[in-house]
């Protein structure tokens, strides 16, 4: 009860900090601040981080089932704990989305594309800012610029990889292994997603037939229970010999 008041009151403080987070993140990768400005951002996201690790062992002192809160809370302890993937905390805009929905009323199968669709742009934006991070200055590096870096990201995670672009680095194979990974996640759930709004497609359609169907049976039993009314009135009329 306790953990749940705090995420209650956390949650969209910690999602503007995310924001805020992979917005400085950005500005610290593509324009490379020196001096002052290098220590200002430097600073801004060790205490970011700091704020994000704060809160991770404050909801882990709340909870009431501390082993069932680290096994379902691995992620947030991943990106506290190793600065390779600590870029990935700014996944935690989807939360918004959650609170959003709460309200909106909108149905399972929209949550769900609206969920896929800004996950893949965070994962395109946040690997393709890390993996730049990491390879452009290695030896041997083709990815030296951010549109390189979107289109390795992009063509990564849909899992084409053309090769046009390949990481050189240990952190670069490791962004791309998570990317990959991701990829086959999204690319399942959206197949999972439009295969089953085709079969409540074909469902609808074959309820629409068969009530069509009912009904021309009511309409043709009616007109035949009418001839034959009509029928037995004839033949009480004709006169008998």
């Amino acid at each position: 009860m306790r953990l749940k008041r705090w995420e209650s009151a956390t949650e969209w403080p910690l999602t503007i900090l995310s924001v805020v987070f992979l917005v400085i993140y950005a500005w610290q990768i593509l324009a490379e601040p020196r001096g002052f400005w290098g220590s200002v951002s430097e600073w801004s996201m060790n205490a970011l981080w700091l704020l994000f690790a704060i809160d991770y062992v404050v909801s882990f002192l709340l909870a009431d089932g501390k082993w069932n809160f680290f096994k379902s809370h691995l992620f947030d302890l991943a990106v506290v704990a190793l600065p390779i993937i600590r870029p990935l905390r700014a996944l935690r805009v989807l939360s918004a989305l959650n609170a959003l929905h709460k309200t909106s009323g909108m149905a399972l199968r929209g949550k769900i594309v609206i969920y896929v669709v800004a996950c893949a742009v965070l994962l395109v934006i946040v690997g393709s800012l890390a993996v730049l991070d990491e390879e452009r200055y290695a030896p041997g590096a083709t990815i030296k610029t951010w549109p390189d870096a979107l289109w390795w990201t992009f063509v990564t995670i849909t899992t084409v990889g053309y090769g046009d672009y390949a990481p050189v680095t240990a952190t670069g194979r490791v962004i791309a292994f998570v990317l990959m990974v991701a990829g086959i996640g999204i690319i399942g759930v959206v197949t999972g997603t439009f295969g089953s709004w085709i079969v409540d497609q074909v469902s609808v359609d074959e309820e629409k037939n068969t009530e069509i169907t009912r009904q021309q049976i009511e309409e043709l039993s009616q007109r035949l229970e009418h001839i034959e009314q009509m029928l037995e009135k004839e033949n009480s009329d004709v006169p008998s010999n």
